[in-house]
């Protein structure tokens, strides 16, 4: 049984967002800072993803903690309310994803995903995706020995 009346959650959900969230706005604004160039929501690409780097063949997703069941993160649990309808939903996500990346990377994709609580602060989800993204670097310029 839901908490709050119908009305008001079927407003709550009318303002989720699919792209231009808060936390890929961030993403996006790190990735600018760093100096790197890139495109948004490729909808040729499987699933779409959030941010591409066409030159380094790198897709990374923004993932909402609850939305895609982050596991190390307390809003990746499981709703207490409404489980029949909610563990089909939020599992059906989760194999999703996992189909979109594995389609991307028989494309020759590399796919990251980076999760809403790793946007909270800056300078880490800078390092982050610096890390992230220097790795697909060195993968395009291998060190000549």
């Amino acid at each position: 049984m839901d908490t709050i009346s119908r009305t008001a959650r079927s407003r709550n959900m009318a303002r989720i967002r699919s792209k231009d969230t808060q936390p890929e706005l961030a993403v996006r604004s790190a990735a600018h800072r760093l100096g790197y160039r890139f495109r948004l929501h490729r909808h040729d690409l499987p699933g779409t993803p959030d941010l591409v780097f066409p030159g380094l063949r790198k897709a990374i997703f923004v993932h909402g903690c609850f939305w895609h069941c982050h596991a190390r993160c307390v809003d990746g649990r499981f709703p207490k309310s409404r489980k029949s309808y909610w563990t089909p939903k939020l599992l059906g996500n989760q194999l999703r994803d996992r189909r979109n990346a594995r389609r991307l990377r028989e494309q020759g994709w590399s796919v990251s995903v980076i999760w809403e609580c790793e946007t909270a602060r800056s300078r880490r989800l800078e390092h982050r995706l610096q890390g992230v993204l220097s790795r697909a670097e060195s993968r395009r310029h291998p060190k000549v020995r």
